[in-house]
């Protein structure tokens, strides 16, 4: 494996990865992965959703979570903080996520949401073979019965 510097993991998470996010580059995107990545997200209680560019079992196509995304809503990253271990090829990033709806979407009712995500990435080769998806979307949180006892149920607010 090549030797990458931590500034070498910021371009890819930033500026390779989520700026073809932001912009809307599916092939872009979709370079940032190796060909048998595994994408996995987690969202509170909810079932987990596997992507894979070629899916096996219960994986769906890498593209078609950028597809819905980015066919759906003009996205905005900013506020990161990374945690990169350079040496062993791994990285956690916090940041903030602005989706807004496109004007014929679905979504496009429920206007602005903001997220607050942690992504867990593993790379080779100046690829991501592993991302981890964890996101917070406090407006649904507070629509949902959750609300009412919390992620755990503790503290009772």
């Amino acid at each position: 494996m090549a030797s990458y510097t931590k500034e070498d993991y910021i371009t890819l998470i930033e500026k390779n990865y989520f700026a073809s996010v932001s912009s809307a580059n599916i092939e872009k995107i979709l370079e940032c992965f190796s060909d048998d990545c595994l994408v996995t997200i987690r969202h509170g209680d909810n079932p987990l959703r596997l992507f894979r560019k070629n899916p096996e079992n219960d994986e769906k196509p890498l593209v078609d979570f950028y597809q819905h995304l980015c066919g759906n809503f003009d996205a905005w990253f900013g506020d990161f903080g990374h945690y990169i271990d350079a040496e062993n090829a791994k990285c956690a990033s916090t940041f903030t996520v602005k989706l807004n709806p496109k004007s014929d979407s679905s979504y496009y009712p429920e206007g602005l949401q903001t997220l607050h995500n942690c992504n867990f990435f593993q790379y080779s080769d100046a690829r991501i073979t592993e991302m981890t998806i964890y996101y917070s979307n406090v407006e649904a949180g507070q629509k949902s019965s959750q609300a009412l006892k919390g992620a755990t149920g503790y503290p009772k607010p």
